[in-house]
């Protein structure tokens, strides 16, 4: 199935808020947002990955779908959730970051985040198509329209193997190319 992006800001704000008194779920929401990886690939992550790590340090994983690596960085807002997240309970180094509540030191399905992306964005009254892919989505939505990172980059970012597949991840919407017809002339 076809996921939606965030394309708000300020949705993406409410979700955070919302998230406030559930670390756990606000982390994953924030290294979803901040890093573009698979949420398979979070899934995967244990506490030792990041317990240790400050504001700047590089993280590399071997993403499963592609066993190729990949790196993202912790930033400030990642640091941040990170270290609320870790407040919360007792959280050995062998522990998956993103354990879930059903079983012993077992993480969550991507089914379940699935479930819990479409409950935050209806939370907060998003219409639309959502799952756990929307926030890798997301992430290079707000990449491309956001910052203006060029889709070469995000590609390469996304370990992608073909353009075709960035392009579907771009979130191109009608009005854009609208715009583009209607304003740019020579």
């Amino acid at each position: 199935m076809k996921v939606d992006p965030i394309i708000s800001l300020k949705d993406v704000k409410s979700i955070k808020k919302l998230l406030v008194e559930s670390p756990r779920d606000r982390l994953l929401f924030v290294m979803g947002i901040n890093t573009g990886l698979r949420v398979q690939d979070l899934l995967a992550l244990k506490v030792s990955d990041l317990m240790y790590r400050k504001v700047g340090d590089r993280v590399t994983i071997r993403e499963r779908k592609t066993n190729k690596e990949n790196v993202f960085i912790v930033n400030k807002e990642i640091k941040q959730a990170l270290d609320a997240h870790l407040q919360t309970a007792d959280h050995k180094e062998e522990h998956y970051l993103f354990k879930s509540r059903k079983g012993f030191n077992a993480p969550l399905s991507t089914y379940a985040v699935t479930k819990m992306v479409k409950r935050w964005c209806a939370a907060v009254n998003l219409k639309g198509n959502y799952g756990a892919h929307t926030l890798r989505k997301t992430w290079t939505y707000h990449q491309r329209k956001t910052f203006g990172v060029s889709w070469e980059v995000l590609a390469k970012r996304l370990n992608h193997s073909s353009p075709a597949v960035t392009r579907a991840y771009l979130g191109i919407q009608e009005e854009e190319i609208e715009t583009v017809l209607l304003e740019n002339w020579l």
